[in-house]
């Protein structure tokens, strides 16, 4: 999933997400204001549709890993998710971006935004349940906070930002349940799966620095980003992996759903909601992606849940809130 989470910001940069997600963050620049069509189908139906989508992804993570080794799952969410967006291109006689400098920006975006925490995720759900993966990606906002501060000129620290950076750390121990001297927790898992919601904090503030007001429509932008990415995984997945001994029917329907759902069509979810109600209202799918993920992994995998995570998931979601500028929803 791209999960994508998104930080804040004022303008209208794409990313993917997380998924997850949220996320994504989703990638690309800002674009200048084209007036469009208003979709048929009420915002707020989409963005329980995105929040249900990349809240799923961590539970097909896991599935998918059952049948196939982390990067090959990876390859294959990449493979299904460009598919999307190369069919949705050209429906709308879109073209890729040019210019070698504008490719070799996209070529780390989609290292920072895609083929590096996708990977991570699907490698730390080896160890760790999907639920804490779910959890993990939510604190995307607190590093983009935290980040932007230092990289971004125009985000100032305030003490409402401060505090709630305060506040979603407490968060992050209850999770990890640090009282308890991080007892039962796999250290690498977790590392890895808030590593990934570190790329994506990385990855968005990356675009913002280098695609933003680039003139390429956020459709072009990501579908060549997606597009490198894949190539990227291409690339390394022969060098680490075996080809499966047996198809895993289950874990490869996991999978394509994955990338068509939680990559592709979230994506473009994602996009029309920035556009219409703006990069800040369409980025607080962040915050309903862990519920829908724990709930998802305890119901569907049987994962145990301690009091700590959901009591933590809830601290680490409210200091990521106070980190954001108060929405404006457009009606």
């Amino acid at each position: 999933m791209s999960t994508v989470t998104r930080p804040h910001g004022s303008r209208s940069a794409a990313a993917p997400t997380a998924a997850p997600p949220a996320t994504a963050p989703p990638a690309g620049a800002a674009s200048p204001a084209i007036p469009q069509r208003r979709p048929g189908l009420d915002w707020r139906i989409r963005f329980g549709v995105l929040s249900l989508v990349w809240g799923f992804s961590f539970l097909l993570i896991k599935v998918g890993t059952h049948g196939y080794a982390p990067l090959q799952v990876t390859l294959g969410r990449l493979l299904f998710g460009t598919a999307v967006l190369a069919v949705t291109l050209v429906v709308k006689r879109e073209r890729l971006p040019r210019g070698a400098r504008t490719w070799g920006h996209l070529m780390v975006a989609a290292f920072l935004l895609n083929a590096l925490p996708f990977s991570l995720f699907a490698f730390s759900e080896l160890t760790i349940p999907s639920t804490l993966a779910g959890i993990c990606n939510a604190t995307t906002p607190l590093w983009g906070m935290a980040l932007s501060l230092v990289a971004l000129s125009e985000d100032r620290p305030t003490r409402r930002r401060v505090a709630g950076l305060g506040i979603g750390f407490i968060g992050v121990l209850t999770v990890l349940g640090a009282w308890q001297g991080f007892s039962g927790l796999d250290f690498a898992g977790t590392a890895m799966a808030l590593v990934a919601s570190l790329s994506y904090a990385i990855g968005w503030i990356y675009v913002r620095r280098t695609l933003a007001g680039s003139g390429h429509s956020n459709l072009s932008l990501t579908g060549a980003q997606l597009l490198l990415a894949t190539l990227q995984l291409t690339v390394v997945t022969p060098v680490f992996t075996t080809l499966p001994t047996h198809l895993a029917v289950i874990p490869l329907l996991a999978i394509a759903a994955l990338g068509v759902l939680g990559t592709g069509l979230a994506f473009l979810i994602q996009y029309g909601l920035v556009a219409e109600v703006g990069p800040t209202t369409a980025q607080m799918v962040t915050y309903f992606v862990p519920v829908i993920a724990t709930a998802a992994g305890v119901a569907a995998l049987g994962e145990s849940l301690s009091w700590s995570t959901p009591v933590g998931a809830v601290i680490v979601l409210a200091g990521a809130a106070l980190t954001q500028p108060r929405a404006r929803i457009r009606t």
